[in-house]
């Protein structure tokens, strides 16, 4: 199925048609989503290394993940873990965009199927292959250079989730990935949205993937004070926006949404679940992890985004919010949110879904836009969970308790990294 390239000039539009993710909430998106929106967290006490002399001894573990089941055992032999769930997530993504992924991996025809040249890949992550690094360092280190697995460097470049998923699905077009820390899924969505825009592809699979949980990279962020040390109640440790949160909880997984022209989604009758409308990027140029004073570069973002989809702040029925749960970034967000949407931010409704999932750092902005697709075509917020008491400086709606079924036409998810790099991205119905 080809399209030709839009007249310079009259840029597409854009729709999202399919959603994959592989989350500590669930192995689908429909796992997934309901934890969110039951506000049923999946975070708990880490089972994959010994942490018990850690000051944090929490995380949001993908837990009865079996790759050789869904993947073969041949090609797990070839993937990084953070590539595993990028292809888990991919799979389940296309296969709701209704390709058929079952056949196409088998070599069978799988009709209808995009043109392989007009397939993309933008799949990014914000550490990648960090537990194939340290697990051939450590073997190198005891036993030696021959040690090193032939198999080490292609399990551990960050571009070969993207890489192996176009491997998957012989997608020819163009491949990118990014590397913009936790807001990386935002950007690779949103650059995946300019490249069809502008005709350089039909299809492109997008999003982010992310599996550090080790004990150094644990640790690092540990002695950073970046996590949250209630140890004894793991389900409510995450807390954005309240009073009493005391920083993240690091998690893993992937989350990818299909992106398609419009023209080509209706040309297969294609489910469409809403249309990216709008994406931006800013950089605060302030600190390497502290948000700017009074979220200047992320007011700027969303500003920029709400333009470029052309929505006033007054469309805007719901925020999902980057909020982290640490005392920094909610209250730098939530002045962002004032600056970029004036008196309309009183009417907003905001959640964070890192309530229940954690902070799966690249993989946060992915499962996030696959979170904000699933409110705007059901009508459904997911609330934010264990924000009991909003703290000083945070005085928004930030859908307390339980779940609301208010139908909204648009919503913008926010993705904030380390180094200051922000991306937005503007949904709305169709």
């Amino acid at each position: 199925m080809h399209e030709a390239s839009p007249v310079p000039g009259e840029p597409r539009r854009v729709v999202v048609t399919g959603l994959g993710c592989i989350t500590p909430c669930g192995a689908d998106v429909a796992s997934t989503w309901a934890s969110m929106v039951a506000g049923r967290s999946g975070i708990d006490r880490i089972t994959r290394f010994d942490a018990s002399t850690y000051s944090s001894r929490i995380a949001g573990e993908i837990r009865g993940f079996d790759a050789e089941a869904l993947l073969g055992r041949r090609a797990v032999r070839r993937l990084g873990l953070f590539m595993q769930y990028a292809l888990v997530a991919a799979d389940e993504a296309m296969a709701d965009a209704g390709f058929d992924v079952a056949a196409r991996i088998a070599g069978r025809s799988a009709e209808p199927w995009p043109d392989p040249d007009r397939i993309g890949v933008y799949i990014g992550s914000g550490i990648g292959g960090f537990p194939e690094i340290v697990d051939q360092a450590a073997g190198l280190q005891d036993r030696g250079i021959r040690d090193v697995s032939p198999l080490f460097i292609p399990r551990s470049l960050i571009n070969l989730a993207a890489g192996q998923v176009a491997i998957r699905y012989d997608a020819r077009g163009p491949s990118l990935c990014l590397a913009t820390a936790c807001a990386v899924g935002n950007h690779a969505i949103g650059e995946a949205w300019r490249a069809i825009r502008g005709g350089d592809a039909d299809v492109i699979i997008a999003g982010g993937t992310e599996a550090s949980l080790t004990p150094l990279g644990y640790g690092g962020f540990m002695n950073m004070r970046a996590l949250s040390r209630r140890n004894d109640e793991p389900q409510r440790a995450s807390r954005p926006f309240d009073r009493d949160r005391d920083g993240f909880v690091m998690s893993e997984g992937a989350g990818v949404v299909v992106l398609e022209a419009l023209p080509h989604a209706r040309a297969r009758a294609a489910r469409v679940y809403c249309e990216l409308r709008g994406y931006a990027a800013t950089t605060d140029a302030h600190h390497i992890t502290a948000p700017a004073p009074g979220g200047r570069g992320a007011a700027r973002c969303i500003e920029l985004a709400l333009r470029r989809a052309g929505l006033a702040p007054s469309e805007v029925g719901y925020v999902n919010a980057h909020g982290t749960s640490t005392p920094a970034n909610d209250v730098a967000e939530t002045q962002a949110l004032h600056k970029a949407l004036g008196d309309a931010a009183g009417a907003l409704m905001v959640s964070s879904t890192k309530g229940v999932t954690g902070h799966l750092l690249g993989a946060a902005g992915g499962i996030e836009a696959v979170a904000t697709c699933k409110a705007l075509y059901h009508g459904v917020i997911p609330p934010t969970a264990n924000c009991e008491h909003p703290g000083e400086g945070c005085d928004l709606d930030y859908v307390a308790g339980d779940a609301r079924q208010v139908g909204i036409q648009a919503a913008i998810s926010n993705g904030f990294g380390f180094g200051g790099t922000n991306a937005v991205l503007a949904f709305a119905r169709l």
